[in-house]
């Protein structure tokens, strides 16, 4: 998915202008040109911030190639899962067309030195995770843990919070969060 095109046709779509949407979503207005023109790839709490000023969720956004909601199913094929994430993260999100979901649960990889970006996540809600692969720094509020294989956590989405692989090996993960705004 070309990232910059999908938001350059969406927020003309809405009738805002790179200015309006910077000014909604609290962020420059270089920054929403840098994007369209693909001239960064924005981390997953940076495209969210921006969405939330058209409103529009993740997975409306990266739903936009397949333009299809399909039957209520119940099994989620690999190669089916809607792969949510930006630059290197890999987030796949299983039941994407689930009528009303109350949580999003995915599939989550890190590569080696990656992360969720610089800024602190920050939302309503609750997540969970836990490791099956791999090792992963996970910081809530002013602490940092590492978890390991079978390791998991659980928290209060509202304190600040930031994933970083900064190990030899990919981190592979399965995680749910509410409200589903992925």
């Amino acid at each position: 998915m070309d990232i910059g095109a999908s938001l350059k046709a969406v927020r003309k779509l809405k009738g805002l202008s790179q200015r309006e949407l910077a000014k909604r979503a609290g962020v420059t207005n270089s920054t929403i040109s840098m994007i369209e023109k693909n001239s960064v790839s924005p981390s997953v709490s940076s495209l969210k911030k921006v969405l939330a000023g058209i409103p529009m969720s993740l997975v409306d956004f990266f739903s936009i190639d397949d333009g299809s909601i399909g039957d209520q199913k119940v099994v989620y094929r690999a190669n089916e899962l809607l792969d949510i994430g930006t630059g290197e993260l890999v987030y796949k999100l299983i039941g994407r067309d689930y009528p009303n979901r109350a949580m999003s649960l995915m599939s989550e990889t890190y590569p080696v030195n990656s992360d969720t970006g610089a800024e602190m996540l920050q939302h309503q809600g609750e997540e969970g995770g836990v490791i099956v692969e791999g090792k992963l720094e996970v910081t809530v509020g002013g602490e940092v843990f590492i978890l390991e294989k079978g390791d998991s956590y659980y928290f209060n989405s509202q304190q600040p919070h930031r994933f970083r692989n900064p190990f030899d090996e990919p981190c592979r993960l399965v995680s749910a969060t509410t409200p589903a705004d992925f």
